[in-house]
């Protein structure tokens, strides 16, 4: 597959290693924000080849991994009480306060698992005598596809339908890591699919306040490297900027036509993160025209709350402070099989990424 391929060359890669090599002087820590980032990192043993000076830390960016047990919880309430919950797989297995959605499944529930939106509409207009909720979870890389569902379920006249809304937004929740008193990163690779949606213009005031390079990357080994590089060498001459080395992929501007429909049905406001608590303006939720289609308004769900589980390090990887391995209970009472928080769970999560595929001796 063209730009595919091209990415896996071990050759090139080999060559961006060695002028990472060459170039650096000082140790430097960088956070990869995305967690498609952590896992090509870690699966394809690029942590391990490069320089000891180069620490790379793992970031929030996977939205099922932010997500907090709140809204897990209210939709295993939906759930129990008739309603039909539509999500993606990622988001299943993941804990609640007492139990997952999938648990809530096996007692009964009924819970479809999809690959789109779109597909729980449908859902609802072939069943009109039932509520049909869907667990719209993402940053704004899915957010699109979501806010289609509403639009089209609003030209259907579909009124049984609506989503719960855990959409959260990436350059927030960089500023919150590095307003954190325990935050020492030196620049950030930024998350290629968020801005081959939303473009990067909203980074360069971030570069600029916090004196940071932040380096757009793809996901593939050449990708990655690559991507270091630029930080490593913006970071040795003492300069900081926002660079795209994905730009096979990603715009300065980004898709138009999807943020024109972000914009259309979601307005910015307040979002709790799991571990790390509400980050202001860090995430959507449905404008007025469409609080019809808002899942907590329509249930009055949205008077659940529940602490989180202090037994999962999750807010402390998410944001950098600690690495998978350094929980005490990573590989032990936290496995893919028995997890204890989102991280190990989901397919894009740091504590799964070493889990599967770290060679590191725990």
């Amino acid at each position: 597959m063209k730009y595919l391929s091209e990415y896996r060359n071990l050759e090139a890669t080999k060559s961006y290693l060695k002028l990472i090599e060459n170039t650096i002087t000082k140790p430097w820590k960088i956070m990869e924000v995305c967690g498609g980032q952590t896992h090509g990192l870690v699966k394809n043993g690029i942590i391990n080849l490069l320089p000891d000076k180069v620490q790379m830390i793992h970031g929030p960016g996977c939205p099922v991994c932010v997500t907090p047990l709140n809204l897990i919880d209210k939709a295993i309430e939906l759930l129990e009480n008739d309603v039909i919950v539509c999500s993606f797989g990622d988001m299943i297995r993941v804990p609640g306060s007492k139990k997952s959605l999938l648990e809530t499944k096996a007692n009964g529930g009924d819970l479809r698992i999809l690959y789109s939106p779109l597909e729980a509409v449908k859902i609802a207009k072939e069943n009109p005598d039932k509520e049909v909720v869907f667990f719209a979870v993402g940053f704004e890389t899915t957010a699109p596809a979501n806010a289609l569902s509403v639009l089209h379920a609003q030209k259907e006249g579909v009124k049984n339908y609506s989503i719960l809304v855990s959409h959260v937004l990436v350059p927030p929740a960089m500023e919150a890591i590095l307003d954190d008193k325990f935050s020492n990163i030196d620049a950030f690779l930024g998350a290629g699919h968020v801005c081959a949606i939303m473009g990067y213009k909203e980074y360069h005031p971030l570069s600029e306040k916090y004196k940071i390079p932040i380096v757009i990357t793809g996901f593939e080994p050449l990708d990655l490297v690559q991507g270091i590089y630029m930080a490593v060498h913006q970071l040795e001459k003492g300069i900081y900027k926002v660079e795209n080395q994905y730009a096979r992929v990603v715009k300065e501007e980004g898709n138009k036509a999807a943020i024109d429909v972000i914009h259309k049905v979601f307005e910015i406001g307040n979002r709790e993160w799991r571990g790390i608590g509400e980050i202001p303006n860090s995430g959507y939720k449905l404008t007025k025209e469409f609080m019809d289609f808002d899942a907590e308004l329509k249930f009055g769900i949205s008077n659940i709350h529940v602490p989180e589980n202090a037994t999962c390090i999750a807010g402390e990887i998410l944001k950098g402070i600690k690495k998978p391995h350094e929980c005490s209970e990573f590989g032990k009472t936290c496995t893919p099989s028995n997890p204890l928080g989102a991280p190990m769970v989901s397919s894009e999560g740091a504590c799964a990424a070493y889990y599967h595929f770290s060679e590191t001796t725990f």
